[in-house]
């Protein structure tokens, strides 16, 4: 049903492209009723116009908080014209129909970027903005609603070939475009709400700017040291991450991060020995890092971390003695994790932004999918414990990635490469600086081996048992070589990119 439109209420605080819009909304006749300086805009413009403060006989109030909110605007926004008690509602209150309704909302994201003072951005709240554009896209049956500026041209040219009339495929096409604007603006305040914004001292790099916008006390409390750089919060983030896959583990965890990249970890039966083995997985690139444990620090563990420099050290309880130990450093970070810390930092969803928008993905959960041994043999328990630890280390290393791993510790890794056999090659590398027998270690691809080069060359150095999730094209090359020479070849299904 096409609708006629005889008036148009405008109200926006961005004025830039609505001049168009407005000069063909007076070329067709069509009454304008506006507010403050939208008013002054178009009176400018020579097109006249009636303040909303002749339908309510009532002024703005309150510093202009309190203009369109009325009875009567409102009254004429949400009139069903089709029936005859509100029509005759109408007549009787002298409400005038407001057939369109083009209303656009304070810039409160635009604010929050710009300045952390609460009171400019209470300010930007909108309350009219919102109500009407609801009131309109919900009377989308007889009332035209426009909520952004991207849209001004599209409905100045709906209006000029109709000759004033919108459809209702149209109306209802704006409504819906409608609500998501304020859904989108009343997620943004939400967020504002239950998020703290904290001005960081520089971003990756001196020169950038930077902030966050979130709850860090939700999961942790901070016992000591300097406040938390940029870096220093996406190297905690992964660390979390990572200790969230061993959250129900019976045996100590402990994890070495650099640059988000596990570069020490290490499963063992108490903290002190976990921290022992894990750093001895790569001393060199725990210099400077994020270390994290699941467990409690004693003063053991104190007195061996001590001796080298690390940024920060995520734990989920402390001693007392060990953290006079630590606290001896006065700008090393010391996180305590809170009581179901671990669990209220999970996500269903992560994001980022990309070009001009943002993507948006289900974060990576789990570990295999399916379960296949397509080798020459089945691995042995032991290997089995290890194929496990290693997909998930591998899981949390930048693609392409290999891991290492011999007795739930990590003994190699190869990350961030551009060819897979690439990132073997450093993983091998890594294992033999440090001293490491490859006889009886494990390894796992974060994604399938489009050739047979990475489980020969693996074999080359005495690793007998691989994770992959498969999918190549070429997997039988790999299976292939597997069988004949007796290695363990598990397929799990599920690829783990990380980019």
């Amino acid at each position: 049903m096409n609708k006629k439109i005889s008036s148009a209420l405008i109200s926006v605080f961005y004025k830039e492209g609505l001049e168009p819009l407005v000069r063909a909304l007076h070329q067709l006749g069509i009454q304008i009723y506006t507010t403050g300086g939208t008013q002054t805009f178009i009176e400018n413009l020579g097109i006249p116009c009636i303040g909303v403060e002749t339908i309510t006989n009532y002024p703005s109030i309150l510093g202009g908080r309190v203009k369109t909110l009325h009875p009567k605007i409102f009254g004429g926004i949400l009139g069903r014209r089709d029936l005859e008690q509100d029509v005759q509602e109408m007549t009787s209150y002298e409400i005038p129909e407001i057939d369109l309704v083009i209303v656009d909302l304070y810039p409160f994201e635009e604010t929050l970027a710009n300045t952390t003072e609460e009171k400019l951005i209470i300010e930007k709240i909108d309350i009219g903005g919102p109500s009407m554009i609801r009131a309109a896209a919900k009377n989308h049956s007889h009332v035209t609603v426009l909520a952004s500026k991207e849209d001004y041209p599209i409905l100045e040219n709906f209006l000029v070939q109709q000759v004033g009339e919108i459809t209702l495929a149209q109306r209802r096409a704006f409504a819906a475009k409608a609500f998501e604007v304020v859904m989108h603006y009343d997620i943004a305040i939400s967020n504002y709400f239950n998020t703290q914004t904290s001005i960081l001292r520089y971003g990756e790099n001196p020169h950038q700017q930077a902030k966050f916008i979130g709850q860090l006390s939700a999961q942790f409390t901070q016992l000591h040291g300097k406040e938390l750089s940029y870096n220093n919060l996406v190297d905690v983030d992964a660390a979390m991450q990572l200790l969230q896959e061993f959250s129900n583990s019976k045996e100590s965890i402990f994890a070495i991060i650099k640059h988000t990249n596990v570069c020490g970890m290490a499963s063992a039966k108490n903290g002190l020995d976990a921290w022992h083995l894990a750093l001895a997985g790569d001393p060199e690139s725990a210099f400077g890092g994020v270390l994290a444990t699941q467990g409690s620090v004693t003063k053991e563990m104190a007195v061996a971390m001590n001796e080298i420099f690390f940024e920060v050290l995520i734990a989920t309880d402390f001693e007392e003695d060990a953290l006079a130990i630590l606290q001896q450093k006065k700008n090393r970070i010391l996180l305590k994790v809170n009581d179901n810390g671990l669990q209220q930092g999970k996500s269903s969803m992560s994001s980022k932004t990309i070009l001009n928008g943002l993507l948006q993905q289900e974060m990576d959960q789990g570990n295999v999918d399916t379960w296949q041994e397509v080798g020459g043999r089945i691995s042995t328990p032991q290997e089995k414990e290890d194929l496990l630890f290693a997909n998930i280390i591998c899981k949390h290393l930048k693609s392409n990635a290999i891991a290492i791993v011999k007795n739930k510790q990590l003994i190699g890794k190869g990350c961030g490469q551009t060819s897979r056999i690439d990132a073997l090659k450093h993983a091998i590398e890594k294992a033999k600086q440090f001293g490491f027998d490859l006889q009886g270690a494990v390894l796992a691809s974060d994604a399938f081996f489009p050739f047979d080069d990475c489980v020969k060359l693996a074999h080359q150095q005495h690793i007998q048992t691989f994770i992959q999730p498969g999918g190549s094209i070429r997997d039988k090359d790999s299976i292939a070589y597997c069988v004949e020479n007796n290695l363990v070849m598990v397929m799990t299904g599920l690829r783990h990119f990380k980019h």
